[in-house]
């Protein structure tokens, strides 16, 4: 369970998170979507406890700045960042050791299943120096998932991933969701999260300007990239030309909720 209330940020005059508030069930996949600068990684990052900010974040009902919480917290930045001189299979070691993970066979053990699984067993003696934008991805990737997190933030996940690595993220969120993780996903590309999510939010300036559950636009005929632009923008369907594309099940909206 993730609760943010009344979550607020500042740059000097500069409101970059305006008053933000809403509360993420455990078992659950919500979407945190806007344009450039709408504040999506801010958010994410007061979350994570590195930044300042008026308000208050609670996991699993203790405050996001807690040793608990910093324990079942999971973190993939957009930017990845690595020590230059640890190879890949010592980034795992790091982690497990700031963890306090003593289970050696089995940390290691999970860590091969994730190398496996993205591909990158073959790279596990390279350098964090060395790794090119899509090898720091994936290793990012890895590292978030290494530790089995109950509430795992990923912001722009998916830029820089070839198709295999785009398919296994995909799948391994839906596993997180089926063991009762909560999800939060930041991104600016729509058709990344078409099928993911349980609940979108919609950021523009650093406001909430739309807050919907899958659930209620099963009604609708519209799509949840007409719903986006209809809230960041002013658009309806009668007024934007859109891609026609097949849709699955939720993947709508409805003006009711543009407009609320």
């Amino acid at each position: 369970m993730l609760e943010v209330s009344h979550y607020t940020k500042r740059y000097g005059r500069t409101i970059a998170c305006d008053d933000l508030s809403f509360a993420l069930p455990d078992g659950s996949v919500t979407v945190l979507l806007g344009p450039n600068g709408a504040g999506k990684s801010t958010l994410m990052k007061g979350v994570m406890g590195f930044l300042h900010f008026e308000g208050s974040v609670l996991v699993n009902d203790l405050p996001n700045t807690h040793r608990q919480s910093r324990r079942i917290l999971g973190y993939i930045p957009e930017m990845p960042s690595f020590y230059p001189n640890l190879t890949v299979s010592e980034h795992f070691e790091f982690v497990a050791r700031a963890y306090r993970i003593d289970d050696k066979k089995a940390y290691r053990a999970r860590a091969e299943e994730l190398l496996e699984r993205f591909s990158l067993v073959e790279h596990r003696r390279k350098l964090g120096s060395e790794l090119s934008k899509g090898m720091a991805q994936k290793l990012s990737i890895c590292l978030g998932l290494f530790t089995q997190p109950s509430v795992l933030l990923l912001d722009e996940p998916f830029i820089g991933l070839d198709p295999h690595a785009i398919k296994e993220l995909k799948d391994a969120i839906g596993e997180l969701r089926s063991e009762g993780a909560t999800l939060l996903v930041s991104t600016h590309i729509i058709d990344s999260v078409d099928m993911l999510w349980d609940r979108a939010i919609v950021l523009q300036k650093g406001k909430a300007v739309l807050d919907v559950t899958r659930g209620s636009l099963d009604q609708s005929e519209e799509t949840l990239e007409e719903l986006f632009f209809a809230a960041t923008e002013g658009l309806t369907s009668e007024t934007r030309v859109t891609s026609k594309r097949p849709q699955g099940e939720g993947y709508h909206s409805n003006k009711d909720a543009a407009a609320g």
